[in-house]
């Protein structure tokens, strides 16, 4: 049975308590090691970047809590052009110093292979600690239905199975996996919005960036993290 836990729209005040999910999600994967191979560090770049990317959020999408707290979820609405983060350089350099690259190629990699319909994007899915599928499950429903209400499909990439069949019970259509620079693959989703005028039946499919990747696909070793 699908959890239904009511989700609210975050606030400002909640950046410090999103970027604190996201950087528990991330940093015990495999795809955070790849980013930032420091551990030590590890949490701090990670915390750096994810307040970066929830700000710039709230200012051109959405996001989202549990009630409780202890999940959350990360929209952009990309049914325009959105802009870089006001002094994104800057400020990425300054987050991850030696590792700003990794953090670059992965943007790249990610964007090449975006739709280019509109539609509204799930970048980032953070659900960390016990019973983490539970509470996953909870927020993507919760904010799955505020976002279907927009009228437009929803898209989103996952990095693991366990991921995959989590979007497909919330209705949403795999598509062909794509490789990662720092090993691994993307599999990208794409979901209609049951209130979305364009849809014409339901095999309608997105049209994809004809842009390619050129890394390999090395194994499926990425945690469980969506990202911009």
């Amino acid at each position: 049975m699908t959890a239904r836990t009511s989700v609210v729209r975050a606030r400002w005040r909640d950046i410090d308590r999103i970027v604190d999910l996201i950087t528990d999600a991330l940093s015990p994967t495999d795809l955070g090691a790849w980013l930032v191979p420091d551990e030590p560090c590890r949490p701090g770049v990670l915390a750096a970047v994810a307040r970066i990317w929830t700000e710039h959020a709230l200012l051109f999408g959405d996001a989202f809590l549990l009630q409780d707290g202890t999940a959350a979820t990360i929209w952009f609405h990309r049914y325009r052009p959105i802009p870089q983060p006001a002094g994104y350089a800057e400020r990425l350099g300054a987050a991850c110093g030696a590792h700003r690259d990794r953090f670059l190629l992965l943007g790249r990699a990610l964007a090449a292979r975006r739709p280019v319909e509109a539609h509204n994007h799930l970048a980032f899915l953070a659900a960390p600690g016990p019973d983490r599928g539970r509470r996953a499950a909870a927020v993507l429903a919760g904010s799955q239905r505020r976002m279907d209400t927009l009228s437009l499909p929803t898209y989103a990439e996952v990095f693991t199975t366990a991921d995959r069949y989590l979007h497909q019970r919330h209705g949403y259509a795999s598509r062909a996996p794509f490789p990662l620079p720092g090993g691994g693959a993307a599999h990208p989703m794409w979901r209609f919005s049951p209130f979305w005028a364009g849809r014409m039946s339901g095999n309608t499919v997105a049209r994809w960036s004809a842009r390619q990747s050129l890394v390999r696909v090395r194994n499926d070793r990425l945690g469980g993290y969506v990202h911009p």
